[in-house]
């Protein structure tokens, strides 16, 4: 079983009352953030190269990496087998990602399969994956599959928004996060999205201050 698809804004609404419903600190959080975001995002090699380019720099400098690579038609599995380290390098990539790019490309992944394999068989088949880590495996699951019931624990941004949310000392840990975080099946990816929303608000408060 893979469980419920989100497909569109109602499904978000439709979790996000459920949340609510069950839980006073997300009705009071929705109040602030209204509705919450769709997100979704095509599946495939692309987004999944996309989100390796994209680890640990900036939005700015992961866009102009990424457009580079879209203008040099790199962004196939095919076109990055047989691009050079200095075609892949040019588009700026690092030699870490180089590695990356490259084991993706060969790993053989059924992306069209993927659609219809269980939560965790997806993660379990991403982090076979050199340059896949739980985070990655768990966003491409979200936004790319659109899973409905998935969470990324180890996302420093939904750690800090819960604790703002449930005035915790600290930040849970990803261990911890992962337990608090069943209470909120069967729409965990929407916890997720309010979470991440609930964040930009509590930091642009913060900001103003």
């Amino acid at each position: 079983m893979i469980g419920r698809i989100i497909k569109g804004d109602t499904c978000v609404a439709e979790g996000a009352a459920y949340l609510a419903g069950n839980e006073p600190r997300f009705a009071a959080a929705l109040s602030e953030t209204g509705p919450l975001p769709l997100r979704l995002r095509k599946d495939g090699f692309a987004a999944l190269l996309d989100a390796i380019v994209s680890q640990q720099i900036s939005v700015a400098a992961a866009n102009a990496i990424w457009q580079r690579m879209k203008d040099a038609k790199l962004t196939g599995p095919r076109k990055i087998r047989v691009a050079s380290e200095d075609e892949l390098r040019a588009c700026g990539l690092s030699s870490q990602k180089i590695r990356y790019a490259k084991a993706l490309s060969e790993a053989g992944i059924n992306y069209v399969a993927l659609r219809e394999t269980p939560t965790d068989g997806v993660i379990k088949t991403l982090l076979a994956v050199p340059g896949i880590g739980p985070w990655t495996a768990e966003i491409y699951a979200m936004f790319s599959l659109g899973r409905a019931d998935v969470f990324a624990p180890g996302d420093l941004a939904l750690q800090e928004s819960a604790r703002l949310i449930f005035e915790l000392e600290s930040r849970p840990t990803e261990k911890q996060f992962r337990q608090m975080a069943e209470a909120w099946a069967p729409w965990r990816s929407v916890a997720a999205r309010l979470l991440w929303s609930y964040y930009r608000i509590a930091k642009a408060r913060e900001g103003i201050r």
